[in-house]
């Protein structure tokens, strides 16, 4: 990260990581349920130097405040109106949203709502969509509701790499950095994640909503990224997805389960793409939408040439 910015919300301070402050393009990038901000750091680095990258912590993770009332500040509604305050602080009218998995269903919900809807200029969905399948829902508030412990690092780092596998993670450096990037020490000298326990209260206290209501109420620009294995968002719901959003641009990653980390040119080459196209530009697959792609693609490799 290349800097850094504390807001405060309420009673809660929220860290904002920063990529390419003085790029003259910025986009939002919002993490999942038990990760941070700092997982964009890749992301940034291969959407290049044209691209301001805010990457917010929720509270209770990260570097962010952790919440003395949970069941009012990890809601859904209550990420709305820090992403808000975001926007505010930083002069944001419209802006592109990237986010993960619990980030893309923030901004989702951001994108159908009237009062803020305007504000998403475009938005990608990266392993998560209105339908998810029961059991992974099941399988992550199971996991997150409960404190993880370890003795030792090298057991947060084998933990991490099970359970994290369907990240598509590549080489021991990787790894390394994600635990790094992961861990909190406790008073006994243990190691536990860097986020609150707490946040899992989330899946009792939050209020369920018509999400396909509000998948059909978007208005704008739309990508959905899948990990080809992915066990929360089907391959039938991106189906129906495309069905309800006729020209929502659909990325498979292979290799990745939930959630690809958008860490490689093959991944953020297509994001990259779709965020750049102008605003006219119909986002189905049509000749124009390659043969802009393919331009962008030769004006990248003569610069590179230079």
């Amino acid at each position: 990260m290349d800097a850094l910015t504390l807001l405060r919300v309420r009673e809660l301070e929220v860290a904002v990581r920063i990529w390419h402050p003085q790029a003259p393009r910025t986009v939002i990038a919002w993490h999942g349920l038990a990760r941070h901000g700092g997982d964009f750091a890749d992301f940034a680095r291969a959407l290049g130097p044209g691209w301001r990258v805010l990457a917010p912590d929720t509270p209770g993770r990260g570097l962010s405040s952790w919440s003395l009332y949970p069941s009012h500040d990890y809601l859904y509604s209550h990420y709305m109106t820090i992403a808000v305050a975001l926007l505010d602080h930083f002069g944001l009218e419209r802006v592109p949203w990237v986010g993960t998995s619990m980030g893309g269903l923030l901004g989702m919900l951001l994108a159908a709502e009237p009062a803020t809807a305007g504000r998403i200029e475009r938005l990608v969905l990266n392993d998560v969509g209105p339908e998810l399948a029961p059991d992974g829902l099941a399988s992550l508030a199971a996991y997150f509701g409960v404190p993880h412990r370890f003795c030792r690092f090298s057991e947060l780092e084998n933990e991490l790499r099970r359970h994290y596998a369907g990240f598509g993670i590549e080489g021991d450096d990787a790894w390394r950095r994600l635990a790094l990037a992961s861990a909190r020490r406790l008073p006994d000298g243990s190691w536990t994640y860097h986020y609150d326990p707490r946040i899992g209260e989330q899946f009792v206290h939050d209020t369920p909503r018509d999400t396909w209501a509000d998948w059909q109420a978007i208005r704008c620009p739309l990508m959905v990224v899948r990990g080809e294995s992915s066990p929360l968002l089907s391959a039938e719901s991106v189906t129906r997805m495309r069905e309800t959003q006729p020209g929502l641009v659909n990325l498979e990653v292979p290799g990745c389960g939930h959630a690809p980390m958008l860490d490689r040119p093959r991944q953020v080459g297509p994001i990259d793409d779709f965020l750049s196209a102008p605003p006219s530009l119909p986002h189905a697959a049509t000749p124009l939408a390659g043969w802009w792609r393919r331009g962008r693609r030769w004006l990248r490799q003569l610069g590179g040439m230079a």
